[in-house]
């Protein structure tokens, strides 16, 4: 075996400022692959389901309305969703450097995604603004429509999908199943309508975070125009799929508008 001791390597090899930028070498990288499984408070997000709040979802119809005519729709109306790991599970380094080099997952601050860090309290939670989000959405449906939640009752079904961005779309499916768009025809102008945002009983849509995964989730399934609380455009424009697009939208007769003049060739706004 041939000898490599350091008495027989150049000089420069064997330099003290040359041992200790080895040494400094060999301390960062062995850093790097210990911070690389050490867990970190975030939580990794990537797009979601889509559920069409005119149709089923696993099997179960979305919206069902009884103590009014309903009509049969056309098109789709998308809730979408952002997929997450589990509250309380941290991930590494190395998942946290992935997600930011891909365009479908994200990295965000764990308390930004769960409030809760108790995993039984934070599914509670979740569960607790899906039941706040589908009273707001039927109470600002009916209103929109002028009619008494005391003759109409809406159920809503939605699974295991939970907090409060469903909203608007809910809202929007309400109104398509009663009304159309007034006139005889669908609401969604027969497209696949995807969107997202939080909505109060006065018709108000809100932000809700994730919205540049959402329209990833939302041209995956087949949407084709997105609807975006107006403040969030922004966050909206970043890598938006190709063939969607985006319209800002502030309260629920804004979206209504918006959908009505895209389906009679009026002036649409954008982000």
């Amino acid at each position: 075996m041939r000898d490599v001791s350091p008495a027989k390597l150049p000089t420069a090899l064997t330099a003290p400022k040359t041992r200790a930028l080895a040494l400094c070498t060999v301390l960062v990288l062995a850093l790097f692959g210990v911070t690389a499984f050490v867990p970190l408070p975030f939580t990794l997000t990537q797009p979601g389901v889509t559920a069409n709040t005119l149709g089923s979802y696993n099997g179960v119809p979305v919206i069902t309305v009884t103590g009014t005519p309903v009509r049969t729709t056309g098109g789709e109306l998308l809730a979408t969703t952002i997929s997450a790991t589990n509250a309380g599970e941290k991930i590494s380094f190395r998942d946290a450097l992935r997600a930011w080099i891909r365009e479908d997952e994200a990295v965000l601050p764990t308390e930004a995604v769960y409030p809760q860090s108790n995993p039984g309290k934070a599914e509670q939670e979740t569960a607790q603004q899906m039941a706040e989000s589908q009273d707001s959405a039927t109470a600002a449906a009916l209103s929109y429509l002028h009619l008494s939640p005391s003759q109409v009752t809406v159920k809503i079904d939605l699974g295991d999908i939970g907090g409060p961005s469903a909203g608007q779309m809910l809202s929007l499916g309400i109104i398509d199943k009663i009304a159309g768009n007034g006139r005889g025809g669908d609401l969604t102008g027969g497209r696949v309508v995807a969107g997202t945002g939080t909505i109060d009983d006065q018709g108000v849509i809100g932000a809700v975070g994730g919205v540049a995964l959402k329209t990833r989730a939302a041209a995956r399934d087949g949407a084709t125009v997105f609807l975006v609380p107006a403040s969030e455009c922004s966050d909206a424009k970043v890598d938006t799929p190709q063939g969607l697009r985006l319209i800002p939208v502030a309260t629920l007769a804004s979206a209504v508008a918006a959908l009505d003049a895209l389906d009679g060739g009026g002036s649409v706004p954008s982000c």
